[in-house]
This record gives C-alpha cells, structure tokens and sequence, in this order.
C-alpha cells in the first residue's frame, strides 16, 4: 500500500528539520560533498543498509566527493510521501559533512 503524497505544508515542516534539503520537482533533494571518494561510497553504502531496511531506493548519482540524492514515491505518482521524509531523516543522520 503506497503513502499519501504528502500536502506542501508538511514538506515544508518537514524541510524545516533537514538541513540543506530541498523540493524540486516533486522529490526531496541534497548533495552531499565529502573530502573524497571513498568518504562518498562509504556514505552511500551506510545510506543503502537504511534505504535496504525500508525497501525504499533513493535516486542518486556519485562523482567523486558527490553524492546527489533525490527522494520521492514511485507507487504515490512520484510525488513526495513520509517514507521519504523518514529516509531522509535516516540519511541525514549518517551525514558527518553537514
């Protein structure tokens, strides 16, 4: 059973407690910049175990010390659900560059 998308208020509630995340075009977004590669592929592999967890993938590309996250609901229409939120928040936490 796919979330709800979720209404603009509470994306913008929810924007309010991540730091440097953003909406664009119906997803939740950052990029995370590291000192290096292997500071980015260890990030993303942490992120992964999180994402595994909740049977939720994150769109995301890596570039050397970048690693770029896009975070919506395919079942919900790709549009913006609390699963993604709580990703997020996941994500956010495993941050140590900010």
């Amino acid at each position: 059973m796919p979330g709800k998308p979720l209404k603009m208020v509470a994306i913008k509630l929810a924007l309010g407690e991540l730091p440097g995340w953003k909406y664009q075009r119906d997803a939740l977004v950052k990029t995370f910049t590291f000192g290096n590669f292997r500071e980015a592929l260890s990030f993303m592999v942490r992120a992964g175990f999180e994402a595994e967890a909740m049977d939720h993938h994150p769109e995301w590309t890596n570039v050397y010390n970048r690693v770029a996250i896009r975070l919506n609901t395919h079942d919900a229409g790709g549009k913006v659900t609390a699963k993604d939120v709580t990703l997020a928040q996941k994500i956010q936490a495993l941050s140590w560059v900010g």
